[in-house]
């Protein structure tokens, strides 16, 4: 383990997605990685107070291009040379308790490369957060459709070892107080806990409606994380 790497994996959860379950779709070398463009705007250093692991980071992102990441603090208003900030804010990590009765709905659409067009649409209009058209390869995405219309969607992106985070949980405005979101995460958590792994989630800390809920059906609020938009300088 590099020594700026987290003594708990869900403690940098990029990082420790990066470089285990997720390195193959990783780019970066020894204190940054990032996924590969296109699939996912996050990276990670193995230490945000390693001014080599930044100059590394630095190498693996294009100028104008943005990237995203996890930190214990806000990096505002100085951010290291040759970097601005774009947006930051405050997420929760919240992870999945015994209370969390994950179960498969028989209703869902295991979602794949020809419902692509369809993900991408529901995430723009929803914005649950980041979504491009190679995201759904970094694990399983479900979703429901009535009358053919995709109008709900959650999958798995973040994989730490032994963990894998629940994300993109998103449903269209016109199908919204239906409990789709609670069924489609329960669901999304029924697969990860089948391969004996443990459900986590991240959400903004001014989300209250969302918290509300994932504390409702199961999931327990682990530590505080900033989030950071990083542009590089062109």
């Amino acid at each position: 383990m590099h020594p700026g790497a987290p003594a708990h994996p869900l403690d940098n959860p990029a990082w420790s997605s990066l470089t285990g379950p997720h390195a193959a779709l990783a780019e970066g070398r020894a204190t940054a990685r990032r996924y590969r463009s296109g699939m996912s705007p996050f990276a990670a250093i193995a230490s945000e107070h390693d001014i080599e692991a930044w100059a590394e980071l630095r190498t693996l992102v294009t100028p104008g291009e943005t990237v995203i990441l996890f930190g214990s603090q806000l990096l505002a208003p100085a951010p290291p040379a040759g970097w601005d900030v774009e947006v930051e804010g405050l997420a929760i990590q919240m992870v999945a308790t015994n209370a969390l009765l994950d179960e498969p709905d028989p209703e869902v659409t295991v979602l794949g490369a020809p419902d692509t067009d369809d993900m991408v649409d529901l995430a723009e209009r929803t914005q649950p957060g980041p979504f491009t058209r190679g995201t759904r390869l970094l694990g399983t995405y479900l979703g429901f459709r009535r009358e053919g219309q995709l109008i709900a969607m959650a999958g798995e992106r973040l994989h730490p070892e032994g963990w894998t985070e629940i994300s993109a949980i998103c449903t269209d405005p016109a199908a919204r107080g239906q409990g789709l979101a609670s069924r489609l995460t329960r669901a999304v958590a029924h697969g990860i806990r089948e391969r004996g792994e443990t459900p986590l989630l991240h959400v903004a800390a001014t989300n209250e409606n969302a918290i509300r809920l994932y504390r409702a059906i199961g999931f327990s609020p682990r530590r505080d994380f900033t989030y950071t938009f990083l542009r590089r300088h062109v």
